[in-house]
């Protein structure tokens, strides 16, 4: 724990200085740095004959750009309304394919630019796997050819990932995917709403147990939203 701590210390103490006119975050030194940023393993995908394996990379921590990015809190979801996928979301940023028994790595052909990859689905017969690439507007979905080592898009930046999966394998050749509707209504902004009636709440009088679901829908702009996202 005092080992923990001391980490703690040196990080904010390196990372964040005084300069004119604010705070700006700087580089800790290398040492701390390099222990930060120590590659995770990978994610491992296998097919069912144990023959390929899918390597999927990610960082061990969010960006600060990504822990600013806006989050709505319906219905115990936590969601990016910009993007329309969960705000807590795990990306992957790099794919890797291998032999199960073989030391040798393919990396992967046409991935996106700063690639933040999610939601993998795998087709019935495992030629291909199906993905999402999440853009700084938008979730978009995306195909990998196993045995070509490729990717591809499929999809503009619209799909629907507030709730569940966004994309499904119907067979080996279709892929069911759920976009954005066109005449989507706009979210309402909590901030500068004027409420069109009182909020009521009603008690029975009786005991009950104390709720554990988080962020309830508490009212009509609630519900609203929620309906809008979902």
């Amino acid at each position: 724990m005092n080992r923990l701590f001391f980490l703690f210390a040196v990080l904010l103490s390196s990372t964040i200085t005084m300069a004119q006119g604010g705070l700006t975050y700087q580089q800790p030194p290398a040492e701390i740095k390099d222990l930060v940023d120590a590659p995770l393993a990978p994610t491992v995908l296998i097919d069912s004959e144990g023959e390929d394996v899918i390597l999927l990379y990610r960082d061990a921590y969010k960006s600060i750009a990504e822990l600013s990015e806006t989050e709505m809190r319906l219905g115990g979801l936590r969601i990016n309304p910009v993007t329309n996928i969960g705000s807590r979301t795990t990306y992957y940023n790099n794919v890797k394919l291998k032999k199960a028994f073989s030391d040798d790595l393919r990396e992967v052909e046409g991935l996106p630019d700063n690639p933040r990859l999610s939601n993998f689905a795998v087709s019935p017969d495992e030629s291909m796997v199906a993905l999402t690439n999440t853009t700084a507007t938008g979730v978009e979905a995306w195909i990998l050819d196993v045995e070509k080592a490729e990717v591809k898009r499929v999809t503009e930046d619209n799909l629907n990932a507030n709730v569940g999966s966004p994309i499904e394998w119907l067979n080996n050749e279709s892929l069911l995917v759920k976009v954005l509707p066109e005449d989507r209504k706009p979210l309402i902004d909590t901030d500068s709403a004027v409420p069109t009636g009182p909020t009521v709440s009603v008690s029975s009088g009786e005991k009950a147990q104390n709720r554990t679901y988080q962020d309830l829908l508490k009212n009509p702009v609630d519900e609203a939203n929620f309906a809008t996202l979902a």
